[in-house]
């Protein structure tokens, strides 16, 4: 008898199966961009199929890392900056669960940014969220990796003396094939970037602007925006990687001198996920280790096992 035996099941999925019964309502400052994110991942789970027992949820430290309190699913709640190898592995053991990886921009940029980087390198097969509102929002406004330079903050009073780093480009150059930007003011097109990701086979970054009006009052609300896709300015070919570099640039200094700008930007459906890759060099076991270890005639491997094929 599996444990996993809901994946695969047929029947109507409905997004309020995924408002659990204990902590039904968020308890996110008013005005913040993390309910959107909560109302978009609701809406794009019936659109691909998965029901809650199909799907975990990974979060980090932080305010987004309550999403997972909120959205009723298996859940995993990391330490700070560590949703990322969690997620992994959990896709690793049974790549039949829909993994979500989601964290906070100081989380994910910052003190996972190891994690991102290598993440997207090994394509593995996931969504990853990052909650970017510029700032970290649970301990209180101290200034973030995607702060603006000249921000004030606690921690930088004088303003922040660095340049903000660039998640769009940084996603690109360190490998992942499925490259977007949302906001909480576009709930629409975010749950429709969020359906395109999950469906997507490889390591997904989805950059969703999340306004933070308690820490970072300063902050631009993200609006008026401009959809890249929708726009008669822009012509992107989301294959083209140099293209999307360009537009990612352009797109990221933008948003600092006042325009938003989001969208797809980089989609590769050809390359293989992780997973995928150990399967074709044979490290990958046909049935997902998750499942082995349900079947009570199975006899556990163990890690000596493993060291001594290779002495």
């Amino acid at each position: 008898m599996s444990a996993f035996s809901a994946i695969g099941e047929t029947g109507e999925i409905d997004a309020n199966q995924f408002t659990p019964e204990q902590e039904p309502q968020p308890t996110w400052c008013p005005g913040c961009g993390d309910f959107a994110v909560l109302k978009s991942l609701k809406q794009a789970m019936p659109e691909v199929g998965r029901s809650p027992d199909e799907v975990l949820l990974v979060t980090g430290i932080g305010c987004s890392g309550k999403l997972n309190s909120y959205f009723e699913s298996y859940g995993f709640h990391t330490l700070h900056g560590r949703s990322l190898p969690v997620a992994r592995a959990a896709k690793l053991a049974n790549p039949g669960i829909e993994v979500i990886a989601a964290g906070g921009d100081g989380d994910g940029y910052g003190i996972g940014g190891n994690h991102f980087m290598h993440t997207a390198r090994e394509n593995h097969d996931m969504v990853y969220i990052v909650f970017n509102n510029e700032v970290f929002g649970l301990t209180k406004g101290q200034s973030s990796p995607t702060s603006p330079k000249g921000h004030k903050s606690k921690t930088q009073p004088s303003g922040v003396a660095k340049d903000p780093i660039r998640p769009l480009s940084m996603a690109l150059a360190s490998g992942a094939s499925y490259i977007a930007r949302t906001a909480a003011v576009n709930p629409n097109q975010a749950k429709e970037i969020l359906v395109e990701a999950i469906e997507h086979d490889g390591f997904a970054h989805i950059d969703f602007l999340t306004q933070c009006p308690t820490w970072n009052k300063d902050a631009r609300q993200y609006v008026p925006y401009t959809d890249i896709q929708d726009s008669d300015d822009y012509d992107l070919d989301l294959t083209d990687r140099r293209a999307a570099a360009d537009m990612m640039a352009e797109t990221e200094a933008a948003l600092y001198e006042g325009t938003v700008l989001t969208g797809r930007y980089y989609v590769d459906d050809d390359r293989p996920s992780y997973g995928q890759e150990k399967q074709n060099i044979g490290e990958m076991p046909e049935t997902p280790l998750a499942e082995r270890y349900f079947d009570d005639d199975y006899e556990w491997e163990r890690s000596y096992d493993f060291i001594e094929s290779y002495t």
